[in-house]
């Protein structure tokens, strides 16, 4: 199992393959038992989305895309393997909102996973390997001139790249190359934080349920930040009871441990519904995928919040509500 997702899940061509198959058979994932043997088969099968992967985005290709107005920083977007495949809409609307922030979005070609799925598994060597190959990518971007930022917008990206460093410690070769861009890296809340957050062109009056990942709070200590832009987007926020636990996803955790990571997610799921709020917002994919489903409202990226906030179209997810602008 291990090395079927390590060799499937990092590669956004192999991943859409399997998750086409993976709708055909995805009805049929409750006759599996819950528990033994097949039960990661079943959890693999439950988390698919039934409608199978997201059509390549623009995003996903090697490309630059233009500040609007004065460029006020360079960087680079970590676009990685399992999000372009599941989720591309979280990298459009970061590409947008960066964008309009003036930022020149610049997606470097040769990059790919950060590593983490990988490493997560024990398979060292391996995520060492993809941690070079994204260090090679953003050194010939550098070369066309430096930027400001390594920007990520899932948090168990974002707590592995701040690690380069410390991974990569004992190569001569790239030791001090990984220290220097894992100084750079930022979830893409940082980098808003820092560049400031427009005047909302709208104020939905939506009350969001924020649920904070475990690499986020506790990886890379990001706690409040993200609650207060969401607030000055015009969102009423709300946070969950057990706010500290794991929802169960962690990585590959809820595929490994299916039992274990379903009581943390209903346990998640139970404290969710109870703050009454009419969508949930966090900040990475892997907890997007363990919670959509499992909650009578959407779930989004907190990155699609702020740039609908902000000037951007209404997330696909939110076309339920009638009655709010764009």
């Amino acid at each position: 199992m291990r090395a079927l997702l390590a060799a499937v899940l990092p590669r956004p061509g192999l991943f859409r393959l399997a998750l086409l198959g993976a709708a055909v058979v995805r009805p049929l994932h409750r006759l599996l038992p819950a528990a033994g043997p097949l039960a990661r088969l079943r959890a693999m099968l439950a988390l698919a989305p039934a409608e199978g992967p997201a059509p390549p985005s623009p995003v996903e290709r090697p490309q630059t895309f233009a500040p609007r107005g004065e460029r006020r920083a360079r960087v680079v977007l970590l676009v990685g393997c399992a999000q372009p495949v599941l989720a591309p809409e979280i990298h459009e609307a970061t590409v947008r909102l960066l964008t309009r922030l003036g930022c020149e979005v610049v997606i470097p070609r040769g990059a790919g996973c950060c590593g983490a799925l990988v490493h997560h598994m024990g398979k060292e060597e391996l995520a060492l390997a993809q941690l070079r190959r994204n260090l090679a990518a953003w050194q010939a971007i550098e070369r066309t001139g430096p930027f400001d930022a390594i920007v990520i917008n899932a948090s168990g990206c974002g707590t592995t790249v701040k690690d380069y460093g410390w991974m990569l410690r004992d190569d001569p070769a790239w030791a001090e190359t990984a220290a220097a861009f894992a100084a750079k890296a930022l979830d893409v809340t940082e980098l808003v934080a820092r560049l400031g957050l427009p005047e909302p062109t709208r104020r939905t009056g939506l009350v969001v349920a924020y649920h904070s990942a475990c690499s986020m709070q506790h990886g890379q200590k990001l706690t409040d930040l993200p609650k207060r832009l969401l607030q000055a987007a015009g969102f009423l926020v709300r946070e969950p009871r057990e706010a500290h636990l794991c929802c169960g996803s962690a990585g590959t955790y809820n595929l490994l441990q299916p039992e274990i990571a379903g009581r943390l997610r209903e346990r998640k799921l139970a404290h969710l519904a109870r703050t009454g709020a009419d969508l949930v917002a966090t900040g990475n994919l892997g907890c997007l995928a363990q919670l959509r489903g499992g909650l009578r409202v959407p779930i989004l990226h907190t990155v699609e919040l702020l740039d609908w906030a902000t000037g951007g179209p209404r997330p696909p997810a939110l076309a339920h509500l009638d009655g709010l602008q764009g």
